[in-house]
């Protein structure tokens, strides 16, 4: 008999409703593979083998279901008791302690956020998956260069602005490539989604280059507070153009590009599907999607039957905000923190900035890129790398210039000659392990 209830499914999976397709697709054609076969015949029946799955329905998680998939995501929310340690250290005890404390506390909430950024690409797409955890991993620069700036840290924000981009670029996607090859022989990304980001982030580094170059050609200067200024404004005046190439990049993403454009390009293997009645070498290519070993291609089975969203769209959404907003309240608790350990162990405001806070800001993308890279998804792992470097340089970087404009504060895009080179030698490198399309 046939049984059409589905309570008794667990919540967040497909149900099979459709399980005679394959006998009914073979009935349609009685005469395909005989020696009258055509190669249009073939290849008919050949996609339909390929594509012929059952209809699924899906069947929307529980509130239960999505809180019970919160608590089991990962083993590191042992370590949420940190978080309101961290907060009461920043009132009692010493900072050194509180920027242990903070420390810690956001290692869990960076692997939920990722559980959440997730469960919502797996509703949107990995493409916007990976822009919206880009933009909510960044909120915690942002916070910190606020921060920052309004006691005049001009240093430290421009060093954490540049720390931030080099760790993206670097450490995240070059831990997201080592881990990604130790379950995958080769792994293939998006090359247009990947290429885009890229360029963007190689204009704005590009862009960065303006104020260096305008200070370097300047030493005849008349005084030195010309000159400033003169760099001033050309830092406000390239970070209004920044902005709208970047919100122009938006609109590109957004509502221009059809879906279709953004489609994986995955590894394919070619079948040669011949012509029996004419008996000669004339043979069509035809792609499918095909793991290099077994062992790839059983992997590559179990994530695609077990990725389905674990909670409903709404407590993920839900989730992604508290997360990001108790992450930021840790990270500003660092910022006075990180200033007292500067005099204790002796450490410059250029090191805490390069190296210490995009370690904290960064945690977030650094784990959900490495884990999503070992799920075989490159495309939202590179979405989290390169596209959190890029919204740090084109959205990130002129906001903390334009505010710095409308507090007094100067903020500019000038960086010396070292940072400025280490920075494009590595977009280069960047662009040119990407532009084939696979690693």
């Amino acid at each position: 008999m046939p049984n059409d209830n589905n309570q008794d499914k667990e919540p967040g999976l497909f149900v099979s409703h459709n399980e005679n397709n394959a006998s009914v697709a073979q009935q349609e054609d009685p005469i395909a593979g005989t020696s009258n076969t055509t190669t249009g015949q073939v290849e008919e029946n050949a996609s339909a083998e390929s594509t012929n799955l059952p209809l699924k329905k899906f069947i929307e998680p529980t509130i239960r279901h999505g809180l019970m998939s919160i608590v089991r995501s990962s083993w590191l929310n042992v370590l949420l008791v940190f978080i309101p340690l961290g907060w009461a250290s920043h009132f009692v005890w010493n900072p050194t302690t509180t920027f242990i404390l903070n420390f810690v506390a956001i290692v869990p909430l960076a692997k939920l956020l990722g559980f959440a950024t997730e469960d919502i690409a797996l509703r949107t797409g990995e493409v916007i998956g990976g822009l919206l955890n880009a933009t909510f991993g960044n909120s915690i620069e942002m916070i910190i260069s606020i921060i920052s700036l309004t006691q005049n840290l001009v240093i430290v924000v421009q060093a954490s602005m540049l720390g931030s981009i080099l760790s993206n670029i670097l450490i995240v996607l070059g831990m997201s490539f080592f881990c990604g090859g130790l379950r995958y022989k080769e792994q293939r990304f998006n090359i247009t989604a990947a290429q885009t980001s890229a360029s963007l982030l190689f204009i704005s580094v590009v862009s960065l280059l303006l104020p260096a170059a305008f200070y370097g050609s300047t030493v005849n200067a008349e005084t030195a507070a010309k000159e400033r200024s003169d760099i001033l404004n050309i830092s406000r005046a390239t970070s209004i153009i920044l902005l709208i190439i970047y919100f122009a990049y938006l609109v590109f993403q957004f509502l221009q590009v059809p879906v279709e454009a953004f489609k994986v390009e995955r590894q394919v293997s070619r079948i040669k599907l011949f012509n029996n009645n004419n008996n000669n070498a004339n043979a069509r290519d035809e792609e499918c999607i095909a793991p290099e070993t077994p062992v790839e291609r059983e992997q590559a089975k179990g994530d695609e039957e077990e990725e389905s969203p674990s909670m409903p769209w709404w407590m993920a959404v839900l989730l992604l905000l508290i997360i990001t907003a108790f992450v930021a309240v840790c990270a500003e608790f660092l910022v006075p923190a990180i200033e007292q350990v500067v005099e204790q162990w002796h450490i410059s405001e250029t090191f805490v900035g390069l190296i210490l806070l995009p370690i904290v800001g960064n945690a977030a993308e650094h784990v959900t890129a490495v884990t999503v890279a070992y799920k075989n998804k490159m495309d939202l792992a590179l979405g989290v790398a390169v596209g959190s470097s890029m919204q740090v340089a084109l959205l990130v970087m002129p906001i903390m210039v334009i505010i710095g404009w409308g507090i007094g504060v100067d903020m500019s895009l000038f960086f010396n000659v070292y940072e400025t080179a280490v920075l494009f030698a590595s977009v280069i490198l960047v662009n040119y392990f990407i532009v084939g399309g696979q690693e």
